[in-house]
Parts: structure tokens; sequence; C-alpha cells
């Protein structure tokens, strides 16, 4: 017989960025562009970017300290940490037991999810599952990314557009009302992996000097089939998890989307007819952080006062695989 499942609460939000800010300007003196140029095709203004030795991990565990400062709970508290990113500090071990270390979750089981910028909404999704089946009582859903470190600074078409940081999310099981996660949604096609790609990165290909010479160590992404891709998916996401919620897609209160490109997020709201001012961007700030992206974005919102409770908020994302996510939280 199948256990009910346990209504799963969101108890605490956090994020963090590093302090040094990459200007557009000052990429314009690194490659042919200027501030207008980029502005006019991302919507970026600047991105935050990680000092030496500064890397997924002390991001991760940062954004993790304040959203459990934020719960009230302590480190010690959590059974589970998952992580999304795409920029693990080594392939084995992987990144979330050294987050893990840093934070004293002695208590937790730790684990990485690479589904690159959709890696935070597959992480949520899966602790969200361990949550409500019993498994455990609370996990520690981040994302953290250091992509300032696999990005090529003389490829006008992603030096622009890429940042560093790190935000997370405590869930717990809980017994009163309504479970806040409501639904998700989530897919893959892997015919749509050269699309964006770090070809030199794990076993697949070995990092010599000729391959860091082409740059096959860094990001390389086909920005018009990524575009087509991620506004089509974005309007279908939206739409699947209005219909879900059962509600139009201009009944929900609030979107936090992955922070893809100002571009598709204006014109994938369009599309369905969404006033814009529902939508929370701040991909002026921060770039495309990838994994990191949703969970930095929800944190400020809720700090702003733009989810309130009661609210259906619905967050989307896609990336490299090709693969997206959806999820809908009744704040």
């Amino acid at each position: 017989m199948t256990a009910a499942l346990r209504k799963v609460r969101i108890v605490g939000t956090g994020s963090y960025a590093p302090e040094k800010r990459l200007t557009n300007a000052e990429l314009a003196v690194m490659v042919d562009t200027t501030d207008e140029w980029i502005t006019e095709r991302t919507g970026i203004k600047e991105r935050r970017i990680s000092k030496d030795g500064e890397n997924t991990s002390d991001l991760g565990a940062e954004a993790a300290r304040r959203c459990l400062a934020d719960a009230g709970r302590k480190a010690e508290d959590v059974e589970l940490i998952v992580l999304g990113t795409s920029t693990p500090e080594t392939v084995v071990p992987a990144t979330s037991p050294l987050i893990q270390a840093k934070i004293g979750a002695w208590n937790a089981g730790a684990v990485d999810n690479l589904a690159a910028c959709s890696g935070f909404v597959y992480s949520l999704t899966s602790a969200w599952h361990y949550v409500a089946s019993g498994q455990v009582k609370n996990a520690l859903v981040i994302g953290s990314e250091v992509l300032s470190k696999i990005t090529n600074y003389k490829d006008r078409g992603t030096c622009i557009i890429f940042g560093d940081a790190a935000g997370a999310l405590f869930i717990e099981a809980h017994n009163e009302g309504t479970s806040d996660i409501l639904y998700s949604k989530l897919g893959a096609d892997g015919r749509g992996a050269p699309h964006i790609t770090v070809k030199a990165f794990g076993t697949g290909m070995k990092i010599t000097p000729e391959v860091q010479a082409q740059n096959l160590d860094k990001i390389y992404m086909a920005g018009r089939e990524v575009y087509k891709f991620a506004v089509s998916k974005f309007v279908e996401l939206i739409a699947d998890a209005a219909k879900q919620c059962g509600v139009k897609p201009t009944e929900i209160d609030y979107i936090v989307p992955h922070q893809v490109n100002m571009r598709i997020i204006e014109s994938a709201v369009d599309r369905l007819g969404i006033d814009r001012r529902k939508v929370y961007v701040n991909i002026d700030r921060y770039g495309n952080t990838s994994a990191a992206s949703v969970p930095v974005a929800i944190d400020e919102a809720v700090r702003a006062g733009k989810i309130k409770r009661g609210n259906l908020v619905v967050s989307v994302a896609f990336g490299a695989g090709l693969t997206w996510g959806s999820v809908a939280i009744r704040w």
C-alpha cells in the first residue's frame, strides 16, 4: 500500500552573490561590444564575478547559511542537501558534501544535480518528493554557480551573459493546511545537447593545452537555437502549470523565471497575455546565473514583498541538455 504523501512547506530563503561587479562598459574594453548592444539584446547591465579561490561550494554555503537563518533552523537540523549546479568543483567528490562540511550539516545526505540552468527546479522537485514521501523530514535545496570560471571572455556571444551567484530554499514536512508545492514538471531532449555545451569538463575529453587553446573547456552556446527553444518552452510550461493548478496563465499571481534573457522572458509573457509587472526579473543586475537564478530571484522577490503568503507562484527554467522544468507553489 502506498503511504499518503506529506504536505511540504517552504520555511526559508537565502541568497548570496560575490562583491565584484563586471559592467557592460568594462566588458566593452575586453571584447567587441557596447553597453547599448548588450542591453538591447539581453537586458543585462552587470554581472557578479567570484574571486580567485572563491568556488561553487563557498557561494552555496553562504546562501545556505542565510537560508537557514531565515528559516530559524540549525545546520544540524538538515536531513538532505540537494545542489543544482553547472560548475561542480570536481568530478569526484560532488560539491554538495563540500557545502555540507562548510555549514556543519553533519546529519544530512548530500547529492548534486547537473541539469544546468534547469538544475534548481530539478533539485527542488527531487527534494519535494523526498520530504513528501517521508524519507526525510526536511531538505535544503541550493543552486550555486561560478560560471565566470568556464566563460570565454573573448566570445561576446557568451561572456556578456553569464555571472556567479547562489540561492537556497529550505523545505520541511508539516501537518496543517495545504502543501506549498503544488505541481512540477520536468523534461529533456538530449538531441539538443550540442546547443549549449562545455566539451572538455568531464571524462569525455581531456583538458590539454591544445583543447584550452580552442576554448573547448569554456561554454559554447548556439544563441539562435537556444532563443527559439526557450521562448516556446517558456510559454508551454507556464500554460501547463496554470492548467494543472486550475487557473488561466493570467491568473497566476507571480512568475519567477530562470533569468535566461530579458527578451526571451518578455516575448514569452507577452504571448501569454501576462502583465509584465507580475514577473520578477533581476537579470539586469546578475546576468544569467544558471541554476542559481531561480532561488536568487525567489529570495529577492520574497524579501521585497513582491511575493506574499497565499500567492500562486510559478517558476520555469530551461537550459543545457536540453532540459526544462516548472514548479507551482502556493506561497
